[in-house]
């Protein structure tokens, strides 16, 4: 005899409801007011259940009332499939006939009507026969899936999710569904389950949603395209990156997705899709998998020519929605950078060089300081393939001024930090005080007297950092970039005190005045740092 689903759990919850309000031993007296929660604290598995059960789509025979399919000649439906694979796992099947589903799509809330009450606008029934119109079947719909996808975020209410089955749900609402809305509900709750990496296996295992979820990047909707990456970020990142890298791999795949980050104007969407290519850099067996056809398609060309784009907005108005957009283009050029068979193409390209070093030398940092961090890492290793760069570099001396400005933006970040000390140094070595004019020492010196204390702040925030031992063979001690800069810095404030008490040079100091106490204060910072 089949039962419903939803009947038997719901007068199960009812007998465990009167149990707690009217059997509870006395003995187990009730918390004090002060101590009750206004808000549950758990979520009824049957609730979860029986919202999966209203994603269900609608059979054949309920489709044919809008569609003009004749039901009678149709096939088994997907809903009915999944509904013959949960029977061994709950001892219970769901009625797959056109009334119980209705049944199925009630709303939740008890103070809404049901979608078969609200079927009927201005005199006019839905499909016929008493049912609902399509748009308020989908509207009931699109708000049980937005709970379940709140609910996904919660690794306890994912694994519940999937037990019952539903990934072969939201698999039937993508064969069947041809709303971008359902679709990008799906891709949403989906995208919550992937977060948690124990439940990835199971969406791996579901025949046919790899390829299912692939295809969502052939729509031309912005909020599915972003669902979509969102979820192929995540999945990338998961013990199965292999299995998706090879689900990406087909040139018309991968010119899609490139596609859509070259050529969308929405902001969020541009991060999510960049934010994809990025997490395809970052792993290296991906990278591997992945990588060379990108690069064939042109993917340096596109970054470069998105973060001119950016660049321009930058300069030309305030937007707070595209900082994101920034920093992830950034990021994703510097990954690229750090690939041994392409850093090259970063590294030539001197238009890209250019654009960094603008952002650099940006006087207002503060609202993009990680693209800043990010510019600076970049451009380390930029200057760590171009070896004939930092002598051109270090006669800009507002880029200088400017890798001073990120210091305190690093302080956090000791790779970012290093990357900072390392072309600060690359810089100060090919600053020559003794064989420079006046008037260019005295630029310098104004710039490093001016940063004085951001040096001298980061100087403390990393007294410990004063020497590194690195195992070789003759067991030497190098020193690092922080070292070496501040002993450059010394030398060129040493070398500004000779020339500003050299009585030939008075003269000359008299309009190229620097506060003699941050010179001062500079010159011991270092010293004191280099001491400890």
């Amino acid at each position: 005899m089949a039962v419903d689903l939803g009947s038997a759990l719901q007068d199960e919850a009812e007998e465990e409801e009167r149990a707690v309000d009217g059997d509870a031993p006395a003995h187990h007296p009730a918390a004090p007011p002060d101590e009750l929660f206004d808000l549950p604290t758990t979520v009824d598995p049957s609730y979860i259940i029986s919202l999966i059960r209203k994603l269900l789509p609608p059979n054949q025979t309920y489709n044919s009332c809008s569609s003009g399919v004749d039901g009678n000649n149709s096939q088994k439906s997907s809903s009915d499939s999944i509904e013959e694979k949960r029977a061994p796992l709950d001892n219970m099947r769901v009625q797959d006939s056109a009334n119980d589903f209705a049944e199925t799509m009630d709303v939740i809330d008890d103070n809404k009507e049901s979608a078969c009450e609200e079927g009927k606008v201005d005199g006019e029934s839905g499909c016929g026969n008493g049912l609902p119109k399509a748009s308020t079947l989908e509207e009931v719909w699109e708000g049980n899936g937005c709970i379940l996808w709140d609910l996904a975020a919660s690794q306890t209410h994912a694994e519940l999710m999937v037990e019952n089955l539903v990934l072969d749900v939201l698999l039937a609402n993508f064969t069947v569904s041809q709303s971008t809305r359902v679709r990008e509900i799906c891709l949403g709750i989906l995208g919550n389950v992937a977060c948690h990496e124990v439940l990835m296996k199971s969406i791996v295992s579901t025949k046919g949603l790899i390829d299912t979820i692939v295809d969502q990047l052939f729509l031309d909707d912005t909020q599915c395209l972003c669902e979509a990456c969102r979820f192929l970020s995540l999945a990338i990142q998961c013990n199965e990156s292999i299995t998706w890298a090879e689900a990406l791999l087909p040139d018309h795949v991968l010119r899609r997705l490139v596609w859509i980050a070259e050529n969308t104007l929405n902001p969020l969407l541009i991060e999510k899709s960049v934010g994809l290519l990025l997490t395809i850099l970052e792993n290296q067996q991906v990278a591997s998998i992945l990588l060379p056809p990108l690069i064939d398609i042109g993917l340096p060309n596109v970054l470069f020519n998105l973060l001119a784009f950016e660049m321009s907005q930058l300069t030309s108005e305030k937007n707070l929605e595209r900082y994101p957009v920034l920093d992830v283009i950034l990021r994703a050029i510097e990954a690229l950078s750090v690939t041994d068979d392409h850093s090259d193409k970063i590294s030539s390209n001197k238009e890209l060089i250019g654009l960094v070093c603008d952002l650099v030398k940006l006087p207002d940092k503060v609202e993009i300081a990680d693209s800043c961090v990010t510019a600076a890492v970049l451009m380390a290793n930029i200057m760590s393939d171009v070896t004939d760069l930092a002598p051109v570099m270090s006669q800009d001396l507002p880029f200088l001024q400017g890798l001073l400005d990120i210091l305190p933006f690093a302080a956090n970040d000791i790779e970012a930090r290093n990357a900072l000390w390392s072309i600060i140094v690359r810089l100060l070595v090919h600053i020559k005080e003794s064989e420079i004019g006046f008037s260019s020492l005295y630029q310098c010196v104004s710039v490093l007297a001016s940063k004085c204390d951001m040096i001298e702040e980061d100087l403390l925030d990393h007294q410990t950092d004063s020497f590194i031992k690195h195992g070789s063979s003759e067991g030497c001690e190098i020193k690092p970039n922080v070292i070496m800069a501040l002993e450059r810095i010394i030398s060129i404030l040493h070398q500004w005190k000779t020339l500003k008490d050299n009585t030939e040079a008075n003269s000359l100091s008299e309009k190229h005045h620097v506060d003699g106490s941050l010179v001062d204060k500079l010159l011991h910072c270092c010293e004191r740092y280099i001491k400890c």
